[in-house]
C-alpha cells in the first residue's frame, strides 16, 4: 500500500486513505465476481467435477477470451474479446496476483489520472496489450485471459508519475527479503524480465509476456502524453508483491 503521499502531491488534496478508487476497487469486484460465478473457481455445482469440469472452462475461456486465429476474421463478437478477456482470470492464484497488483498500483493511478480517464485508460490498453500479443500469434487457437496487459498499463503510467515512489519487493534470489527501491528501479527491472520471458517464449503462447511488455509501454506512453507538461508527484514508500506467472 502507499500512504500518505498526497502529503507531496502538489495539487491533489486527498489522499489515498479518505479517497478510494471506486474504478479500482469496482475492477477488483467484478473481476472476483465473474471469477468465483464461473468454472474457473471450481464452486459451481453447475459445471460439474473432473472431465465435464475441464470442459466447462475450456468453452468459458474460448468464449471470452482472445484466440488470436479468430480475432482477425473480421468478426464482430471476436473483436470485443481483448475487452472481455480483461475480466476473466484462469486459476486463484492468476486472479490475486493480478488483483493485488491492480490495488497497489492502481489507487493513485486512478486518483493521479481521474475516474473516467483511468477507465478509458486501463481497458484501452488492454485492449492493446492482448491485440498486441494475438498479432504476434495469429495462428494460435489457444484462448487467452486476464487482466495483466490492463494491469501492466497501470505499472507504465505508475513509473512515469511517481518514479520516486519505494516499492517493497520479495526477491527470490535474496531469500524473499523485503527490500525497498524507488519505483524507477524496481518497475524498469520487472519490464526487463519480462523482455527476457518473451524472448526465450518459443513454445507459442502460454505466458503473455508480450502483452505485458505491450501494456507497460502503452500505459508510460499515455501518461506522458497526458501529463508530461505538469509536475509529476513524489509519493511516500510503497510495497508491492513480486510478478505473476500469468496474463
Amino acid at each position: 500500500m502507499i500512504r500518505n503521499w498526497s502529503e507531496t502531491a502538489g495539487r491533489v488534496s486527498r489522499s489515498v486513505r479518505t479517497s478510494p478508487a471506486p474504478v479500482t476497487y469496482g475492477l477488483i469486484a467484478v473481476c472476483s465476481l465473474l471469477f468465483l460465478t464461473g468454472p474457473a473457481a471450481g464452486l459451481h455445482p453447475a459445471y460439474g467435477t473432473g472431465d465435464a469440469l475441464l470442459a466447462a472452462q475450456r468453452a468459458y475461456f474460448h468464449r471470452w477470451g482472445v484466440v488470436p486465429a479468430e480475432l482477425f476474421e473480421g468478426s464482430a463478437r471476436a473483436a470485443l474479446t481483448p475487452a472481455t478477456a480483461l475480466f476473466v482470470h484462469g486459476s486463484w492464484v492468476h486472479l490475486l496476483g493480478n488483483m493485488l497488483f491492480l490495488y497497489v498500483f492502481g489507487v493513485m493511478t486512478e486518483e493521479r489520472m481521474g475516474r473516467v480517464q483511468f477507465t478509458l485508460f486501463y481497458v484501452g490498453c488492454g485492449y492493446l496489450a492482448l491485440l498486441g500479443y494475438a498479432a504476434a500469434n495469429a495462428d494460435s487457437e489457444q484462448s487467452l485471459v486476464g487482466a495483466s496487459g490492463a494491469i501492466s498499463a497501470a505499472l507504465g503510467a505508475f513509473l512515469y508519475l511517481f518514479p520516486r515512489a519505494r516499492v517493497t519487493s520479495l526477491l527470490p534470489f535474496l531469500f524473499f527479503l523485503p527490500l525497498r527501491f524507488p519505483a524507477w528501479v524496481v518497475l524498469p527491472f520487472w519490464a526487463a524480465l519480462q523482455w527476457l520471458a518473451a524472448g526465450r517464449a518459443s513454445q507459442g503462447p502460454g505466458v503473455a509476456y508480450l502483452a505485458h511488455l505491450v501494456g507497460f509501454g502503452a500505459g508510460f506512453a499515455c501518461a506522458w502524453v497526458r501529463f508530461r507538461r505538469t509536475t509529476k508527484v513524489r509519493s511516500a514508500p510503497a510495497p508491492a508483491p513480486e510478478g505473476e506467472k500469468q496474463p
